[in-house]
């Protein structure tokens, strides 16, 4: 049985199902593994830009979030709600080190953009697969670094019957 949505994926974006930065995840991963064994800088490029425009603009513009909440969610239901902060952290890491590969390739220090192109497919599919976001836990390193608690922001109550949460 599909359950409703608890939470709007395009007006909430307190909160994300959990399952949608890893569908994400796993479009950077592949899509930087090609970039960079094809040899085509400007896929990272366009990475970089891609995320730049869904975290600026929001989910709407990111075309992965986009295909995840249209396509996939509808067939799936929701997952679990989490914390939308630490993904959106990850996302500004991740565009960080693409621009910065693109930028590498773009001005001829292609070793140097291979391996910052490599090292955004490694994390991107390591997070995929098990689960594990570095930028995730470098976000909530960061609050205990300062001596704060990370308290992940409320999240709706399940609906009657939900056994998910």
């Amino acid at each position: 049985m599909k359950r409703e949505r608890r939470a709007d994926p395009y007006r909430d974006t307190q909160l994300i199902d959990e399952r949608a930065p890893r569908f994400n995840q796993v479009v950077v991963g592949l899509v930087s593994l090609l970039g960079v064994a094809m040899g085509w800088w400007w896929l990272l490029a366009l990475l970089a830009l891609q995320l730049a425009l869904g975290l600026t603009l929001g989910r709407r513009w990111c075309l992965p979030c986009v295909a995840y909440f249209e396509l996939v969610q509808p067939r799936l239901g929701e997952g679990r709600l989490e914390d939308a902060r630490p993904p959106r952290f990850a996302n500004m890491v991740g565009l960080g080190v693409l621009a910065a590969a693109s930028t590498a390739y773009a001005t001829g220090l292609s070793g140097l953009g291979t391996v910052l192109g490599l090292l955004v497919a490694a994390l991107a599919l390591l997070a995929a697969t098990t689960g594990f976001c570095a930028g995730c836990t470098a976000y909530k390193l960061g609050y205990r670094l300062t001596g704060q608690r990370f308290v992940s922001c409320p999240l709706p109550p399940p609906l009657a019957g939900d056994r998910s949460t």
